[in-house]
């Protein structure tokens, strides 16, 4: 996916980023046996996943493009063959 800069983008580093101490809070309380502190890790990730969409639909996301179509971005990556 680098070809397309797939999750090069605001939006996509920002979900990550909540997602992912979302899941360090979940996987801390789970060590500690505290079950509320892990379900609460867990809405974190989420929150992560509303946050990149909502980034997203504001225009920090990748704008869409009707040749997006992955095949396409493959075909016009090939180098033609010299014979």
């Amino acid at each position: 996916m680098a070809g397309t800069s797939h999750g090069h983008t605001p939006a996509a580093w920002t979900g990550v980023i909540i997602a992912f101490i979302g899941f360090c809070v979940s996987g801390a309380f789970m060590v500690l046996a505290n079950p509320i502190g892990f379900w609460i890790g867990l809405v974190v990730v989420a929150l992560g996943g509303v946050v990149g969409m909502a980034m997203s639909a504001a225009g920090m996301g990748m704008p869409k493009h009707p040749h997006d179509d992955l095949a396409v971005v493959i075909a016009s990556n090939k180098a033609a063959a010299k014979v």
